[in-house]
């Protein structure tokens, strides 16, 4: 049996905040070969290797694209939107955060434009969904 839309809206938020700290694998990786510092963490920053010095940003960047897909799926949940296009983008949303993250990562720019595109354009479809409810 498939779950339903408002399971997988809220599984979607949960995965969208545990991939909020993905990226801090990479960062905890990288402060291991250069040398962590307890007493000074933030000032390691300049040490770190590219790909942890990429996966700050990613990691940053995460906190930034989750308060609006947390205010969209909160807002589809409120509207009772549950429509098959709310599902791809719930969906979608969570898998090109995954894959934003490893693109940034691994430097690949292109790609990690694409995914940060991909998640804007799932973010406006859920309010768009529930605008067009609260309209209805």
């Amino acid at each position: 049996m498939f779950p339903t839309i408002r399971w997988l809206l809220a599984a979607s938020l949960v995965a969208a905040t545990v991939l909020i700290y993905f990226p801090y694998i990479f960062v905890v990786m990288g402060r291991v070969q250069a040398g962590f510092d307890v007493a000074a963490p933030r000032a390691l920053f300049d040490k770190l290797p590219p790909f942890a010095q990429r996966a700050v940003w990613a990691h940053e960047n995460s906190f930034e694209t989750f308060m609006p897909f947390a205010a969209a799926v909160l807002l589809t949940l409120l509207t009772h939107v549950e429509t098959q296009t709310v599902a791809i983008a719930s969906v979608s949303f969570v898998v090109a955060r995954f894959l934003y993250s490893i693109f940034y990562i691994a430097n690949i720019p292109i790609g990690r434009s694409l995914m940060f595109g991909v998640g804007t354009a799932a973010t406006l479809t859920l309010f768009l969904q529930s605008l067009a409810a609260l309209s209805a």
